[in-house]
C-alpha cells in the first residue's frame, strides 16, 4: 500500500542542521512488526506512525519507534509528527492547543512564533542521585560536576550540570562498560550568540558510544530541573549538536501555570510515499 511519507528536520536553524525524523502519515492497519521493520530500515533515531486517536480528547495518535524498540515518548518526534499531521490537513479540536496521544498519555502542543512547542510531560523519575551514581558519572565524564539529578520523562535520562558551555563541548566521555547510562549534560554559555546553555546527550550502546544531535525529551526534563534549581528562571534557549557539526536550537519557556513549553523549528526535507 502506498502511504504518504516525509522526513523532517527538527530543531535545525539552517538546512539539515537539526535532528531528522521519518514520519508515515497514515499507519492504519500496520502491525507492530511492520512498523518496527520499517523503522529499522530508515536507520534514523526515530520513525513515527500517525494514527486516529483512541482517546476522545486527542486530535491524533502517534507511535514512536527507534531502530530496535518502541518509545512511550520522545521530543523531536512529537514536534515533527505534529507538523506532518497539520500539513496533511489535520484540524485540531481547539484553536489554541493540539493534543497528541502517545505512550505516556496526552501531550499538548501549541503554535508559537511560527514554530511548534510541546508541553513537557511529567518526569517519571526526578530528584538527586545517590553518591555512587554521582561518582560513576564523574568518572564517565572525566570531570567534576556542579550537580546531577534524575531527569527521566521516559527514555531514562540522568542530567549533569557543568560550570560552562566550553566544558560541555570539551567532553570526551569514557563509558567503558557503563552501557545503561543515558546522560544529558548542560552548561551555561558566556557567548551572546542566541543561546544561553549548551547541551549534549549521550546514550552508549554495546558497540560504540552514541550522541544525539538535538533532543527534545532531554531538553524538556533539563528545563524542569534547572527551573526548580532557580525559580526565577522563566525562559532560555539551548543549543545542541555543536560537537556533531549540527546547529539545533531549543526554546524553553515556563508559563504562569508552571508548564514548560519546548519549542523549535520543523522543516520538511523529503516528501513522497512509502510502500507499506
Amino acid at each position: 500500500m502506498q502511504r504518504s511519507f516525509q522526513q523532517v528536520d527538527v530543531f535545525g536553524t539552517t538546512p539539515y542542521s537539526g535532528n531528522p525524523l521519518a514520519v508515515v502519515a497514515d499507519g492504519t492497519g500496520l502491525s507492530d512488526e511492520e512498523m518496527q521493520r520499517f523503522a529499522n530500515w530508515t536507520n534514523l533515531s526515530e520513525t513515527t506512525f500517525l494514527l486516529p486517536p483512541a482517546d476522545a480528547d486527542a486530535d491524533y495518535r502517534v507511535r514512536i519507534f527507534t531502530t530496535t524498540r518502541e518509545l512511550p515518548f520522545a521530543g523531536h518526534p512529537t514536534l515533527g509528527s505534529c507538523q506532518v499531521w497539520l500539513g496533511q490537513g489535520g484540524r485540531p479540536r481547539h484553536d489554541d492547543v493540539i493534543v497528541q496521544e502517545c505512550g505516556v498519555g496526552l501531550v499538548r502542543l501549541r503554535r508559537q512564533a511560527g514554530q511548534l512547542a510541546f508541553g513537557a510531560p511529567e518526569r517519571v523519575r526526578s530528584g538527586p542521585v545517590d553518591e555512587t551514581l554521582r561518582h560513576r558519572i564523574e568518572r564517565t565524564l572525566r570531570t567534576e560536576v556542579i550537580d546531577v539529578a534524575w531527569a527521566d520523562n521516559g527514555p531514562g535520562w540522568v542530567a549533569a550540570l557543568l560550570p560552562s558551555a566550553d566544558q560541555v563541548l570539551a567532553l570526551e566521555p569514557d563509558f567503558g562498560d557503563t552501557l545503561d547510562l543515558k546522560l544529558g549534560v548542560v552548561g551555561p554559555s558566556n557567548v551572546d550568540d542566541g543561546h544561553d546553555v549548551e547541551v549534549r546527550a549521550f546514550f552508549p550502546g554495546p558497540n560504540a558510544m552514541e550522541e544525539d544531535p538535538v533532543t527534545g525529551s532531554l531538553n524538556a526534563s533539563l528545563a524542569q530541573w534547572l527551573m526548580e534549581r532557580d525559580p526565577a528562571l522563566r525562559s532560555y534557549t539551548a543549543r545542541q549538536g555543536t560537537a556533531l557539526g549540527r546547529r539545533g536550537l531549543v526554546h524553553l519557556d515556563r508559563d504562569d501555570d508552571g508548564v514548560i513549553w519546548v519549542g523549535g523549528k520543523v522543516t520538511t526535507a523529503i516528501a513522497g510515499f512509502a510502500h507499506l
